[in-house]
């Protein structure tokens, strides 16, 4: 036994909380997570380990945690899936009842059973099983428990204790995703919308070219349009580059809002429309092809342009619109705008030099602050409530282009870890600890996020709110949500502060209440979910998410099957099928062995690069072999002629969503996003461009042959 070796006691009380004590790895090993971890990870869960005889008194708290509560800190089923649990005092009796979402109450019937006991702090409690009654509706509810001494009259005695929590219904399994009339599945769009610029926006995709890009591709027969997360990022510079890095979940980027399309532009005098119009000149996109998106100056032109469209009066309708979102998006609207406005106060001071208080959202400082700042506040409310609107005109577009879906939306894993989420939502958050992956075979050293993980038993003591608000607001125009690194929502990989991704653990959540709250949100809103389930996965988990309803996502690259690839009929039916993913280059550059060249410059390989191309070469002749013996490539196919086999290969899959990269649709070579990086590499700020690295530009998308060639392709193959 190492020094670092973890006791009996201290296994016992990570697996308490959740933590895992040993893991199988990628490449197949058994690996045993040292003490240090585990104490790290604890004590972020505020579990005090510094001794032994802290250990042995946390274990025996961890154990008698829940025969202590009445209730437990909330309740998510589906019906008949779960018990609730009650933990009655010796001598007492309990009644359960329900208060539904429409304001009726209930009785809930407790069945005759045998129930186990415990005694905890010198009192014997007994654990009552409560079925969820195979009536109650779907949604939001609360449960109630009074517990009464045996003697008493159980509706006028004073009770001994009392509890109400919430009580949530959720969908056993979401319904198949809507195609065109006459179709059994349908394709769709998959872009970084940044990178897709037009004429009229200011050097980045926006709002308007998310609608515009949605009726082009629904034109040519597509059924929905993936995009990267729109979450909101900082409103200062630096702005992050990442979108799977937001500052908040729930509401939007305002960097994508297109100021012209906003109303109140007509109304502005020459003399303010002059200023919109002279901010927009330095960034407007043109037919060359910058060599990066620069944020910080697409967001700086569009926030003068915004103040000054801010001050045009609103139409008493207007306001009667503007009020009723920031009654309905509540104090989490109020404290998001209350982040942005302090953000800009603090602008250019260092986080590390800011007021202490500054950081607490209950200080006296913040409070002070909120009044101060009241007007930049309402700024931001105003701009949340325009980016609201823009979303929503974008997705009319897409379903008016005939669409069955529409906009997918993307769901980050986490967020930054000085944004708006972990400010004003700090205890729900483990300190100290970043989200990550262990070391993969595409990610040999593993990948830091820089993202706090949320804490398991702080979701369940707020009823998973912030969850459900999250979903709902991103599916109030969506017609789908793709969840990034779907296994998060089972468990997540924490990283202690200072240590490599390696030395990690993962950390369980409970799935079946996360899972349960995003399918009776998908579900209220119509809505398909699609987890990214690549990677280091259980089979368990994909059967789970596949009873749920949740499609799985398959990249042909990484269907591999002995020295060869799996055929696409073999695949999965609940699934969205690609021929790749943002994580590696367009597929011209992945013919090229790109996706080794890129990581050997990066010095992210493990293995030496003769080893790593030799491995490109032999998958890349598999690849190839199979095309020709379907017939779908020539003996001497061009670079166009196979991505385009590619696509119709996955055709022939029976999964019930496809998708296009736009990046293949055009020819683009340049890796978007590359895994393991920060500032070696210009991640998410490449705009698109053909293989020739000339600008494609949105308003020329229409007439791209090499554009409606692929996607002709695909719908035909339907």
């Amino acid at each position: 036994m190492t020094d670092d070796a973890p006791t009996p006691d201290l296994i016992a009380l990570a697996e308490a909380h959740g933590v895992a004590t040993s893991y199988w790895s990628f490449f197949g090993d058994r690996v045993t997570v040292p003490a240090s971890t585990l104490r790290a990870v604890l004590r972020a869960m505020s579990v005090e380990v510094e001794t032994d005889a802290e250990i042995s008194a946390a274990l025996a708290a961890a154990e008698d945690a829940p025969w202590r509560e009445l209730l437990p800190p909330s309740f998510v089923s589906r019906i008949g899936a779960r018990n609730l649990l009650v933990h009655v005092a010796d001598g007492h009796d309990v009644r359960v009842s329900l208060t539904l979402e429409d304001g009726s109450s209930r009785e809930v019937w407790i069945p005759d059973q045998q129930p186990q006991s415990r005694e905890v702090d010198g009192v014997r409690r007994w654990r009552v099983e409560v079925p969820v009654p195979g009536d109650v509706p779907l949604g939001w509810h609360t449960v109630h428990a009074v517990e009464t001494a045996f003697g008493g009259d159980s509706q006028s005695a004073e009770p001994s204790r009392t509890a109400s929590v919430p009580f949530v219904v959720t969908p056993e399994r979401l319904p198949k995703p809507p195609t065109r009339p006459g179709r059994g599945r349908g394709w769709g769009l998959m872009a970084q919308l940044y990178s897709v610029r037009s004429r009229s926006s200011w050097g980045m995709g926006d709002f308007a070219d998310l609608g515009d890009l949605a009726a082009i591709a629904g034109d040519q027969g597509a059924d929905f349009l993936l995009v990267n997360p729109i979450h909101a990022a900082e409103v200062t510079s630096p702005i992050e580059a990442s979108p799977y890095r937001p500052a908040n979940r729930r509401f939007l980027a305002p960097l994508y809002v297109r100021p012209e399309d906003i109303r109140e532009v007509a109304y502005l005098t020459p003399t303010e429309r002059a200023v919109v119009e002279a901010a927009r000149a330095p960034v407007a996109a043109s037919d060359d092809d910058p060599t990066r998106i620069d944020r910080d100056g697409v967001w700086a032109a569009k926030r003068a342009a915004l103040d000054a469209i801010f001050t045009a009066p609103l139409s008493p309708g207007r306001r009667i619109e503007l009020d009723a979102f920031a009654s309905r998006e509540g104090k989490a609207l109020e404290d998001f705008a209350l982040w942005c406005a302090l953000e800009e106060h603090y602008a250019g001071v260092a986080p590390e030099d800011r007021p202490a208080e500054a950081w607490d959202i209950h200080s006296p400082l913040v409070a002070e602050l909120r009044d101060e700042l009241s007007g930049r506040v309402d700024f931001h409310i105003w701009l949340q409530w325009i980016a609201d609107q823009q979303v929503a005109r974008a997705q009319a577009a897409a379903k008016a282009s005939g669409m069955a879906i529409g906009i997918m939306h993307d769901l980050a894993v986490g967020v930054h870890t000085e944004g708006s989420d972990a400010w004003s939502l700090r205890d729900l958050y483990a300190q100290g600890m970043s989200v990550g992956a262990p070391p993969d075979m595409y990610n040999q050293q593993g990948q830091t996020w820089d993202q706090p993980p949320f804490l398991p038993h702080a979701l369940a003591e707020v009823g998973y709110g912030p969850v459900r608000d999250m979903v709902r607001a991103l599916l109030r125009h969506a017609g789908a949500l793709r969840i990034d690194h779907v296994i998060g929502l089972f468990r997540l990989w924490w990283i202690p502060a200072g240590l490599s991704p390696a030395a990690g653990t993962y950390v369980r959540y409970d799935h079946e209440a996360m899972i349960g709250v995003l399918t009776l949100e998908a579900q209220r809103a119509g809505a398909v979910l699609i987890g990214e389930d690549l990677g280091n996965v259980e089979p368990w988990v994909r059967d789970y998410l596949s009873d749920r309803g949740i499609l799985g996502t398959s990249v042909l690259w990484f269907e591999r099957e002995g020295d060869g690839f799996r055929p696409p009929e073999q695949y999965r039916q609940a699934l969205l099928a690609t021929v790749n993913t943002h994580d590696l280059p367009p597929t011209a550059g992945y013919l090229a062995d790109e996706h080794v060249a890129l990581r050997a410059r990066l010095g992210l390989l493990t293995r030496p690069v003769e080893e790593e191309v030799a491995d490109a070469d032999a998958e890349r002749a598999a690849m190839l072999s199979l095309l020709r013996e379907r017939g779908l490539i020539g003996e001497n196919p061009t670079e166009e002629d196979v991505i385009e086999a590619l696509n119709v290969l996955i055709t022939a899959s029976p999964s019930e969503l496809l998708g296009v990269a736009l990046v293949d649709a055009v020819g683009e070579r340049r890796t978007q996003n590359q895994p393991g990086t920060d500032k070696e590499y210009p991640n998410w700020q490449i705009p698109l461009a053909d293989g020739d690295g000339q600008a494609v530009l949105l308003d020329d998308l229409a007439e791209n042959e090499r554009f409606l060639r692929l996607t002709r392709a695909v719908d035909s193959h339907l």
